[in-house]
């Protein structure tokens, strides 16, 4: 087993399936104590268990991060616990999908709240201790509709381009103090959230991908590692496009 990430403390938000848990598992291979949350008491109890067949430190932690409390909650449980996270991946996202004539406010709040404002929130309660120990990374999920666009998904993309925006304004922040922030824009990955999208769109967005596949979270998990990896010291402000060509930006 690599073990390249020994000694880091990485905290992987939205860590329960999809691409949150490719990370978190691959992560955990190369020798990083995780702290994956999920949005539910009983998902992170199966996520904890799961973490700890790879990582036997790691940790599971039930995070609602459209509550208002939930990340100085957080907080106190890493500082009663002794844990500095070292790498922050902020993945946990929602969708709320509507043409603009009828997004409502609601689902405009609710999407930037978790994909937006929990960047800032949790990138805030991690830096401190990075500061001190000159060394992190922050590690930012985006997306290729921040890039492209997507009908229906002004809410999303906004915020997804947000994350862009804020991911380098914080690396010439904190670059002098041995700490990385850089963005990751995945394309079409096979997720639970996928899912959903119907045959006919699948196959226009097939289509667009010179690759000739859909993504998969090993994928994006792969590029994670490096970039949370001393390999990797010298990258900042950077948006890393994981699309197979979906999008060339």
């Amino acid at each position: 087993m690599n073990s390249h990430l020994s000694g880091q403390t990485a905290l992987v938000t939205g860590a329960s399936r999809g691409i949150g848990h490719a990370i978190a598992m691959r992560l955990g291979r190369a020798g990083a104590r995780v702290i994956g949350t999920a949005t539910s008491g009983a998902g992170a109890s199966a996520l904890e268990t799961t973490l700890q067949t790879v990582a036997p430190d790691s940790a599971g932690y039930a995070l609602a991060l459209d509550e208002e409390d939930a990340v100085p909650r957080l907080g106190e449980y890493l500082a009663q616990a002794g844990l500095k996270p070292t790498i922050l991946v902020n993945n946990a996202g929602i969708t709320r999908d509507n043409l603009m004539l009828r997004l409502r406010q609601q689902e405009w709040d609710e999407v930037m709240r978790v994909n937006l404002d929990a960047a800032y929130l949790l990138s805030k309660l991690c830096l401190r201790d990075m500061v001190k120990a000159r060394y992190g990374r922050i590690i930012n999920l985006s997306s290729v509709v921040a890039l492209a666009g997507g009908a229906g998904q002004a809410n999303y993309a906004a915020a997804k381009a947000g994350i862009i925006g804020f991911s380098r304004a914080l690396a010439r922040e904190v670059g002098n103090r041995g700490i990385t922030v850089n963005c990751i824009a995945p394309g079409y990955i096979e997720t639970d959230m996928t899912d959903a999208i119907s045959a006919e769109r699948r196959a226009a967005l097939f289509a667009q991908i010179p690759a000739g596949r859909f993504g998969q979270p090993e994928d994006v998990a792969a590029v994670v590692e490096f970039i949370a990896s001393a390999a990797a010291a010298y990258i900042t402000g950077e948006v890393i496009n994981v699309n197979g060509g979906m999008y060339m930006g």
